[in-house]
């Protein structure tokens, strides 16, 4: 018999300490007089929150000086949490670190390409490297495990806040990087093979000769491709070492309590499918805008990406905005009803949470016209209203903590080293952007409803009846291999342009283009030719007159038939879009970017043929996803992301909204959602 996964029951204990979802925020307290943490907590009882993230920017107040710690307003804090039945996810505050330590140490500061040094007066200004800084950061982790490990009020424990992963480029860096690629490499002539340094006389004869890929001069010509990808992968891992540093710190001193850190979803700087297998539970802050028209498919898409971090099991939302946030450039409110639909997304998609940054909007500081559950108005507000309303659905939703998502049946390939590869300069065209030609493939599967989970290019694809692969610029022949297997086995693919291009150290494939996915897909790319920004060329798709746009493959047919053709231009009449049966499998290919009906008609026709069953049909701009809750009860989420009023047609059968006021109302087989409403479906009993 397996031994049950110690992550597991870290996660069981969370979940019994909090009975049901979490709710709550990131709390600042030390932002506030000691009078204000007595209202906080009063409002927190009447918002429903039971879970806060404290401690996140606070060692210079722990720590003032030097080895003088200050943890008396602490402790009153987790006391009157722990007083009202709120549970604290502390945080150890690597993210700030103190201005005595940029003062007496500034070697700890990161150094840019430019070698210019980040100086104190912002947040993240360490190099992630420096011994120095490690060990500061360690010590302020272990006092506070110390102190607070068997405190009632700790539920988890948040190790640093929004890893970067910037590389830096100071003296301990450089001498980190050497180490890392001489491990990495194990002789000097292996790593002269992988960045091929035959090339314009690059050669290496020591570790101790290799720099970093700081900027040069634009009289000279780029960085050498392999050492750019290396840096990003030596870069993800030195932030990865500070991580798991700390968290084995806290782990000493609490083994039973769960341990995070809180990611960016979609965020190129480093690889989660490497730090989620650190974790306990996969955290994520999203700030999708309330007014962006691909908002809610930006959020879906993230919010997959979390789950299948670790193979579908639940994962938490820890910070996200009651309203305004920073991340648009303008500062648009959200539309009134929009906090619901938005928030209950993250729970239909697996989350056992939705909390904010933060709890009370600050007055001082860069982020003061940030969003809060209570905002600067407080309580007579409309967001506090909202805030309250929410916090009774998650209550109505409890049941549903430790639950998950049924498999999908259909995955989308994701990899970050491709994806740093693919935005590396150099290329055919340097406007290639992969999060967007993501969102692409990912919407019009969003919006009618499929159920998509993400994968690693050599994870298991055998359950799936449709694999979506974008922009695979990198392969290594794991991942190849295992994509052509699931296609010779009967699988459905469709694949974008310039996939299979280079191998793992960023070397172009050998025998011509696409590389290992020749055969598969039954073409030859004889020639890349991107468009011009904003430049086009007509298409047709089964009668359908599109467009392509970013980019054409000059394709040869080499056992795929043409499914989509371009109409005008040199390329007139060759094929655009091909189809190739492999093995017992069928395999779709794109050569270019299709506008959006385009794409949409060709992504839903490989949907049918692979015989994918969407989760319900509803007007545009409403969701529908199932999740099931621990006892196996399934749960229909539908939610309105528009302004208007709809009806949503739901079949026959008897089900009950549970997010009714009062007891679960009874509902028949059309469902009427407000602007911007939600519901949750149960049968009846």
């Amino acid at each position: 018999m397996s031994r049950p996964d110690p992550a597991d029951e870290r996660l069981a204990g969370l979940r019994q300490r909090l009975q049901g979802l979490a709710y709550g925020g990131d709390y600042n307290p030390e932002q506030w007089p000691a009078a204000t943490w007595r209202e906080d907590v009063r409002l927190m009882r009447e918002a429903g929150v039971n879970l806060v993230t404290v401690g996140v920017w606070s060692w210079g107040l722990l720590e003032p000086r030097p080895g003088v710690f200050e943890f008396g307003w602490l402790d009153e804090v987790m006391g009157l949490l722990g007083e009202a039945g709120v549970g604290v996810d502390l945080a150890t505050p690597n993210a700030a670190p103190p201005s005595w330590l940029a003062h007496e140490h500034p070697e700890t500061l990161p150094v840019d390409g430019e070698g210019r040094r980040i100086a104190f007066g912002s947040r993240v200004h360490y190099c992630q490297s420096s011994p120095v800084y490690r060990h500061y950061a360690a010590r302020i982790a272990e006092r506070l495990a110390e102190r607070y490990a068997d405190h009632p009020a700790l539920a988890m424990w948040h190790i640093g806040n929004e890893y970067g992963g910037f590389g830096c480029h100071c003296p301990a860096s450089l001498a980190h990087f050497r180490r890392w690629l001489a491990d990495r490499y194990g002789t000097v002539d292996a790593l002269n093979d992988a960045w091929g340094t035959a090339f314009w006389g690059q050669h290496y004869e020591s570790f101790e000769h290799v720099g970093t890929p700081a900027a040069r001069s634009r009289l000279f010509s780029g960085p050498n491709p392999g050492q750019l990808l290396d840096f990003a992968r030596f870069s993800d891992a030195a932030a990865l070492e500070c991580y798991t540093a700390e968290r084995d710190i806290v782990r000493r001193y609490s083994p039973d309590v769960a341990v995070t850190t809180n990611f960016m979803g979609s965020y190129k700087n480093l690889d989660y499918w490497r730090w989620a297998a650190e974790e306990d539970v996969v955290s994520l802050d999203m700030y999708a805008g309330p007014r962006d028209p691909d908002g809610p498919a930006l959020a879906a898409y993230n919010f997959d990406l979390m789950r299948s971090l670790r193979g579908g099991r639940p994962w938490l939302l820890l910070e996200s905005a009651t309203g305004r946030n920073l991340t648009d450039g303008r500062n648009y409110a959200r539309p009134a009803g929009q906090l619901q639909s938005r928030s209950l997304q993250a729970v239909a998609r697996g989350a056992d949470s939705v909390m904010f940054f933060q709890w009370r909007a600050s007055r001082a500081g860069a982020e003061r016209y940030h969003s809060a559950m209570v905002p600067h108005g407080g309580t007579a507000t409309r967001t506090w209203r909202e805030v309250t309303s929410l916090g009774r659905d998650m209550a109505r939703l409890a049941d549903l903590s430790g639950g998950v998502c049924d498999r999908a049946e259909v995955a989308v390939v994701w990899d970050w080293e491709s994806w740093w590869a693919l935005e590396s300069p150099d290329h055919p065209s340097n406007d290639l952007c992969f999060p967007d030609r993501l969102l692409d493939h990912y919407r019009p599967l969003w919006e009618a409803n499929v159920a998509i989970d993400f994968v690693r290019p050599d994870g298991d694809l055998s359950a799936y009846r449709l694999v979506v692969v974008p922009n695979l610029y990198l392969v290594d022949d794991t991942g190849a291999g295992n994509i052509t297997a699931y296609v010779r086995g009967g699988g459905h693919l469709v694949m974008s342009y310039f996939s299979g291009i280079v191998d793992e150290y960023d070397r172009v494939q050998p025998g011509g283009h696409p590389g290992p996915f020749r055969d598969l897909l039954g073409i030859d790319i004889d020639e890349f030719a991107p468009l011009e920004p904003g430049e086009t060329c007509g298409m047709q798709h089964a009668g359908h007159a599109g467009t392509a746009t970013e980019w054409q493959d000059v394709i040869d047919l080499a056992g795929a038939e043409t499914i989509a053709a371009y109409a005008d231009g040199e390329f007139k009449g060759r094929p655009a879009a091909t189809r190739h049966h492999f093995g017992t499998g069928t395999a779709t290919y794109l050569g270019t970017s299709p506008d959006r009906e385009t794409l949409r008609r060709l992504l839903l026709d490989c949907v049918t043929g692979a015989g994918v069953t969407p989760v319900l049909d509803t007007p545009a701009g409403v969701e529908a996803v199932r999740r099931r809750a621990a006892d196996g009860t399934e749960h229909l989420f539908v939610l309105n992301h528009t302004s208007d009023e709809v009806t949503v047609g739901l079949g026959s059968g008897s089900t009950v909204d549970l997010l009714a006021d009062g007891a679960p109302a009874p509902v028949g087989g059309r469902l009427r959602l407000p602007p911007f409403g939600a519901a949750v479906l149960r049968d009846a009993p």
